[in-house]
């Protein structure tokens, strides 16, 4: 199969998108929906295309880890998304940069979750945690935009 780069229409109003939601199931659902979205609208692409479906499982795992594992009471999540030349660059920042992220934790078969830092580093490109106050910390991660094209 060959793979043609998905670019961006001409003119797109803006390449960068962000949003706090609530620190809820809810919020993490819609990041999810916002992140393909908004997806669709700078490149034109189908929401059943698989850089979309990627975009929503990559982004669905770092909002429900920040609601998971970074929610404070009272306090909201950010979603922001850049669109780059090749990639979308996902970012999730949450309130609790005391509880930074290790490496993909080796998970037992039998487990029924744990298995969301595995997802992140199997569908993108690259991927990690940033800390940039005392308050917030956020987690990123780049999704290449490659459409696989039939043959011809």
């Amino acid at each position: 199969m060959k793979q043609q780069a998905i670019t961006p229409e001409s003119h797109p109003p803006a390449t960068e998108f962000s949003l706090r939601l609530s620190s809820t199931r809810r919020g993490a659902r819609l990041a999810r929906t916002l992140a393909v979205q908004q997806l669709t609208e700078w490149c034109g692409l189908p929401h059943d295309s698989d850089p979309a479906r990627t975009v929503a499982l990559v982004t669905a795992e770092l909002a429900s880890n920040a609601i998971t594992h970074g929610h404070l009471p009272g306090r909201d999540f950010r979603l922001t998304l850049r669109l780059l030349p090749h990639a979308l660059h996902i970012e999730v920042t949450d309130t609790r940069p005391d509880r930074l992220l290790p490496s993909p934790p080796p998970t037992p078969t039998d487990a029924t979750s744990g298995r969301g830092l595995l997802l992140i580093d199997a569908y993108a490109n690259r991927w990690g945690c940033t800390v940039r106050d005392a308050y917030t910390k956020t987690v990123w991660a780049e999704v290449t935009l490659l459409e696989t094209a039939p043959a011809p």
